[in-house]
């Protein structure tokens, strides 16, 4: 591209122009010619949908900015490109609407079936919209006729326009999944138009960060730094029962790797090695199966740093940790937010429940925009028990379309598996549509947990008398090292505060670097034998590998007191068994799962006298949790799934915007990002000054958002109020707070950010 024009001359050229911007000297690029970017477009978005929708996608992608020929358009774009680099994606309402012209020649060709390429079309800087109460009154709107009127009076080129021999009405009845599988495919489309839309924008604004990203290594160019690096772990593991043991484990997950595509369960009890062996399944299988990309979801944000690290030191920067932490408020997403959101486009993909699932059921574009990445990827759902009850049947019916359309494989992988693939564990009267032909990589489980059982579970004698926190500490302080975990923030700190000094302290108020350094340090003592006390929540329970002789849990689910079982003799390394044990805390967990999980406890194990953790026991305890729950609570499944609709299928009428909305595992409107200032061991102002200070200037990109992410903290929006009107915090970008320089007793070196000094106003029972 050449730099250096006049810039009237570009003002004032005739080619109709999709983006205008300058380089890194301050000189006007060559424009970036309409025809061309729609041409792109279009073919790199059939490369995208090959495996689901390869025509839709093209016309898609060549008719997205067909509003753009508009006089009132091509005014606009020159007017405004010297102040605003990119007015492709900003758009604003009201002074250049470019989206609906191209959705309405789709329903003028198409008719009911051009609603397809409509929902993409009209979605693509705003999101997928609802057809009743969205697009069906957008495009009775006479101004939308009037769009495509004057963008087709200035004679796009035919080749542009024309759609062959495709026959829409015909590739309808080739949707994947049929009427069920309608909503997820259109996301699918909309996901491969998007992010082709920004990528070849990219590729104008910013050709050296375009080709940066087609770098990444393949799977089997990863493939031996994986064997090189087990191959080490095996020789330096000594020979003890545990290593035997997971040994056999990792070799019946490669073992398996041969098997066909689909669902798949690990089901290996806490300390068996589950991260390891299933990377091994995901490699092996998709080596042999020409997968893409292996993708590991964790269900907490508070522990996936750990994850994502121990693969990192394998892999290097072929992973990449993904969670929305700091992402900006998606009400308020800008140019520079939008083309810096991922894209899953990298082999190893590490994120979380929330942002897997929620971008699964996402209308926003920069959700929906690495979806189409997920196809003939390897998914493993790390602790798949705690999968949200009240999202169960949406989340279990998009896995089993994923699996039988997308090539996609996904690994169930927990210690205590919840039975997904069939209705025994739930209320049979709620029709409960099971995830489809599961199959088990472990040959004997049962077997499996009776040799990896290494602890003894003390139950309470009384399941009605709590303890408190005094008579607790009394007899934590009794132990050299000691592991207790309770069920809230709040519980950690009035416990820990209890504690003699030197107790080490775990909770999500501390961000990710501070427990990553935390957890360092008591894998440190516990190696050398030095006490340590630590008080946690249950963000200690998954992906955290510490091994402590004794660990006191209070009540929760009978899954949760699996996982703290799990912190016990860990390694199997003393003489005899560990011990856990089950106390009854001062406040019951709060209303909610925790609390029905906690109940459920409660009526599975009030009479046993045997071992609390047999396996089988867990076909109880989640009849238990899951019996009267709704499992579609907010009604997605009606709102999306075309066989359950009221209205006839053949409108094609789905409400996304409407489903998304509704389908959120965390209520982002509830709590706040705060990037805060935690010193470490060798201090970290001065970087995260740079780092804000880069946010600031350039905006989000994705290396400095992952970057804070290690420093973010999330919080109740009632607690964040009085720091932002105390001026402790203040907002750097839309829905993004950061630690004012100087006000360093909001973060506390031991606990974490102190919303509000010694009181805290409202309950916080998250992590």
């Amino acid at each position: 591209m050449q730099s250096g024009h006049d810039e009237n001359s570009i003002l004032h050229k005739l080619v109709p122009i999709a983006h205008a911007a300058r380089d890194e000297n301050g000189d006007w690029r060559d424009p970036h010619d309409l025809v061309e970017h729609s041409h792109d477009v279009g073919d790199l978005a059939a490369d995208f949908a090959q495996r689901f929708g390869t025509d839709w996608a093209r016309i898609a992608g060549r008719w997205h900015d067909l509003g753009k020929f508009r006089p009132r358009f091509q005014k606009y774009i020159r007017l405004v490109s010297g102040f605003e680099a990119d007015a492709h994606i900003k758009g604003e309402a009201g002074k250049a609407p470019h989206s609906t012209a191209g959705a309405m020649l789709a329903i003028e060709h198409f008719d009911i079936a051009g609603r397809v390429l409509a929902y993409l079309i009209a979605g693509h800087h705003a999101g997928l919209d609802d057809w009743f109460g969205g697009l069906h009154e957008r495009f009775d709107d006479p101004k939308s006729r009037e769009e495509l009127s004057e963008s087709l009076a200035e004679k796009p080129p035919a080749d542009l326009l024309d759609v062959g021999g495709f026959n829409p009405a015909a590739a309808l009845r080739a949707v994947p999944g049929g009427k069920d599988g309608f909503a997820l495919w259109v996301r699918m489309l909309f996901s491969a138009l998007v992010d082709a839309d920004f990528l070849d924008t990219e590729r104008y604004m910013d050709p050296d960060k375009f080709v940066r990203r087609n770098t990444w290594p393949t799977l089997e160019e990863l493939t031996p730094l994986f064997d090189t690096h087990m191959t080490k772990l095996a020789g330096q593991a000594k020979p003890t029962h545990v290593n035997t043991l997971r040994a056999d484990i990792l070799r019946q997950c490669r073992d398996a790797a041969i098997l066909e595509p689909g669902l798949f369960s690990l089901t290996v009890p806490t300390g068996g090695g589950k991260t390891l062996s299933s990377m091994a399944f995901a490699l092996e299988h998709a080596r042999r199966h020409d997968k893409r990309r292996i993708i590991h979801v964790i269900p907490y944000t508070s522990i996936i740093e750990q994850t994502a690290n121990i693969f990192r030191d394998i892999f290097g920067d072929a992973v990449i940790e993904h969670h929305s932490n700091a992402e900006s408020n998606p009400d308020q997403e800008t140019s520079a937010s939008r083309l810096a959101c991922e894209n899953w486009d990298a082999p190893i993909v590490v994120t979380t429940n929330v942002q897997f699932l929620e971008s699964l059921f996402a209308s926003r574009t920069s959700r929906c925009r690495k979806l189409h990445n997920i196809v003939d990827a390897v998914v493993i759902l790390d602790e798949a028990q705690l999968l949200p009850s009240e999202f169960l049947q949406p989340i279990l019916d998009v896995l089993n379309l994923l699996t039988r359309h997308y090539g996609v494989t996904v690994v169930i992988s927990t210690a205590t598996q919840p039975a997904l693939a069939s209705r025994q564990y739930f209320d049979a009267r709620q029709n409960l549509r099971g995830l489809d032909n599961v199959r088990e990589i472990i040959a004997d489980p049962d077997a499996l947990y009776d040799a990896l059982e290494r602890v003894e579970v003390r139950l309470p004698t009384d399941w009605q008398q709590s303890i408190e926190w005094p008579q607790l500490t009394e007899e934590l302080s009794a132990h050299d090292s000691v592991l207790a975990i309770v069920n809230t923030r709040k519980d950690a700190r009035a416990l820990w505060e209890a504690m003699p000094q030197g107790t080490l302290h775990l909770s999500a108020l501390m961000c990710g670097a501070h427990r990553s350094q935390v957890i360092q340090d008591i894998k440190a003592r516990l190696k050398v034998g030095t006490p340590t006390r630590v008080v946690s929540t249950q963000l200690v329970e998954a992906g955290v590998d510490v091994d402590f002789p004794k660990v006191y849990r209070a009540l929760a689910g009978l899954d949760s007191l699996a996982q703290a079982a799990g912190r016990c003799n860990r390694e199997g390394k003393l003489n005899g068994k560990g011990e856990v044990v089950v106390f009854v805390p001062p406040k019951p967990a709060p209303p909610g799962f925790l609390r029905q999980g906690e109940n459920a406890c409660r009526e599975v194990l009030h009479d046993v006298v045997d071992s609390p953790l047999t396996r089988s026991r867990f076909a109880a305890y989640f009849e238990r949790l899951y019996y009267g729950c709704a499992l579609d609570k907010y009604s997605i499944c009606d709102d999306l799934f075309m066989a359950h609709q009221k209205l006839p299928a053949d409108t094609l009428a789905v409400a996304f915007r409407t489903a998304a909305r509704k389908f959120r595992l965390i209520d982002d409107e509830d709590s706040l990002p705060i990037v805060v200032r935690y010193h470490g061991k060798d201090g970290q102002d001065e970087s995260i000054d740079q780092w804000l200070a880069l946010l600031r200037r350039d905006g989000p990109q994705r290396w400095l958002m992952r970057k804070l992410q290690r420093y973010t903290v999330n919080l109740h929006r009632r607690q964040a109020v009085p720091l932002l009107d105390r001026g402790d915090i203040e907002e750097v970008l839309p829905g993004l707070y950061a630690q004012i320089e100087g006000s360093h007793w909001v973060y506390d070196e031991q606990l974490g950010l102190l919303p509000d000094g010694k009181e805290w106003a409202v309950e916080d029972y998250l992590m």
